[in-house]
């Protein structure tokens, strides 16, 4: 499993952002209820709890003092997690801008009134989706310096240069 491709997330949200511009501009925008903020909280919540595990991972990671070692079926879990959350923020984000730039488009109340939730959702979607690669990235075993390396077999053998 290699890191997410920041192309990858670019393509979801690019891909979101046409369907729900599409979907919104197709039906009765007027007959729909005024956008929650629910999903706002729940995103914004996510990606304070990942930027949180991402602290805290790399801290267990790196062996701080005061810090207890790390699970490696833990940290393999958070990479999980991150990984699922960056392409969910993502798409996500795409849904948010699409719905924000047609609601930037319309001259009408019930627009302008969705307007705050949506960029908002925006927002929070798009930490979610920096938390998750930051988690991503903190889970990553730092490299160890060139003196501290053990000689492997084929190096610890006389004769061999």
């Amino acid at each position: 499993m290699g890191p997410t491709r920041i192309s990858t997330l670019v393509v979801a949200a690019l891909a979101a952002a046409a369907v729900s511009w599409l979907l919104i501009s197709g039906l009765y925008y007027d007959r729909l209820p005024p956008l929650p903020w629910l999903p706002v909280v729940t995103l914004a919540g996510l990606a304070v709890l990942e930027a949180y595990a991402a602290i805290n991972t790399r801290g267990r990671i790196e062996r701080r003092p005061g810090r207890d070692p790390v699970n490696p079926l833990m940290v393999a879990r958070f990479v999980v997690l991150a990984k699922a959350s960056a392409l969910a923020g993502a798409i996500f984000a795409g849904g948010y801008a699409g719905l924000s730039g047609w609601l930037f488009v319309q001259p009408t109340r019930a627009a302008a009134d969705d307007r705050p939730a949506a960029i908002a959702g925006l927002l929070a979607s798009t930490a979610l989706v920096a938390a998750a690669l930051w988690l991503e990235r903190s889970c990553r075993v730092p490299d160890r310096p060139d003196d501290e390396h053990e000689p492997d077999d084929w190096q610890g053998r006389p004769g061999h240069r």
